[in-house]
């Protein structure tokens, strides 16, 4: 019996992690590069930060940014105060 269990306890860990890894997959967002900020701010309101610590230095923002480094890394040419923060808005 112990070993029914054990081995059903094997399989269904074994499961819930082939599940859990499609769905990290699935949320992360698709890296695009962006020709302006025009167009990334269409798509991301306050821009795009590097990661959750930045703080700004351009000046106020009205909206926050969305937080993902390697969309930031394919858009690094639009952060034109090199705050690691694009196209902040």
């Amino acid at each position: 019996m112990k070993k029914v269990f054990t081995v059903l306890l094997a399989f269904t860990i074994a499961i819930g992690f082939s599940f859990s890894s499609v769905n990290v997959e699935a949320a992360s967002p698709k890296v695009v590069t962006y020709k302006n900020c025009t167009e990334l701010n269409k798509v991301y309101k306050g821009g795009v930060a590097r990661s959750a610590s930045i703080k700004n230095v351009g000046g106020e923002t009205k909206y926050k940014p969305f937080v993902s480094q390697a969309i930031y890394d394919a858009n690094k040419k639009s952060d034109r105060d090199k705050d690691l923060i694009a196209c902040e808005k």
